[in-house]
This record gives structure tokens, C-alpha cells and sequence, in this order.
């Protein structure tokens, strides 16, 4: 099995721990007093102190605009419907509220997008088969 590795800025690392660990329940890993490591739905993100990259909302996808660049995590349904309705209990402001894209056709499934507290945005999608994601 391989994993997925991504590093990239923050600009406050205690927002950053509350809204990784706390909202989205990534454990924390390791960490120093600048940068901190979180397991992302099984992927190793690396979050450093520093200026956030630039977005902005250029990507098309089926009628949405969406924040361009972005990362995220592709969930089992069950856990991806579990974690649109703490969000939206817990008040997130959503780029794209949560929502199901491409209906019927290969590749059917459920996304959202939001911002972590330095304004990275994250896409978490859903699907009821997880090889769909590759669906043509």
C-alpha cells in the first residue's frame, strides 16, 4: 500500500491542529514548532508555517466552479455522509455545499468543498464504489 504525501503552508498552527484534529478528526503526528503532520484519511499531510497558496475558483467541473488548486480525500459514502452532517452542524461555510455530481453517469458521486482556517481549500468526495473514481 502506498500513501499520499502533501506539505504545504498555514498560517497558524493551533487553527490548523483545532480544524484537522478537532473538526475533521485527523490524528495529529509528528511536530515541531513550526510545522505539524496530521494522518488525512489514512495520507500524511505536513502543514508548515507560511504564506497559503493562491486560489481561485477556475476549475469547471459540470456546471461548478471550483477553487483551483485544491486537495482532499476520496471516503466510503457512509463516511463521506457522516462528515457533510458534522460540518454542516458545526456551521462550516461551504464553497460548495455538499451535494451529488454526476448522477447516473460512471463516476456518480457526492462532494463538497470548504476552506481550512488559512484559506487552503479541500474537496472530500464520495463514492459508493471507491474504484469509481477512476470510472471513465
Amino acid at each position: 500500500m502506498a500513501l499520499f504525501h502533501l506539505a504545504f503552508n498555514v498560517t497558524d498552527l493551533d487553527e490548523t491542529r483545532a480544524f484537522y484534529g478537532g473538526l475533521l478528526g485527523c490524528a495529529e503526528g509528528r511536530s515541531t514548532d513550526t510545522w505539524v503532520d496530521f494522518d488525512f484519511f489514512g495520507h500524511q499531510l505536513s502543514c508548515h508555517l507560511g504564506k497559503p497558496f493562491d486560489s481561485a475558483p477556475t476549475g469547471k467541473v459540470g456546471n461548478c466552479d471550483v477553487p483551483m488548486p485544491h486537495f482532499g480525500a476520496v471516503l466510503p459514502m457512509s463516511e463521506w455522509r457522516a462528515l457533510a452532517e458534522k460540518l454542516v452542524t458545526e456551521g462550516v461555510e461551504f464553497v460548495l455545499e455538499p451535494q451529488i455530481r454526476f448522477e447516473g453517469e460512471p463516476g456518480e458521486q457526492s462532494t463538497m468543498f470548504f476552506m481550512d482556517p488559512s484559506g487552503n481549500p479541500i474537496e472530500i468526495k464520495g463514492m459508493a464504489d471507491l474504484g469509481g473514481a477512476f470510472d471513465t
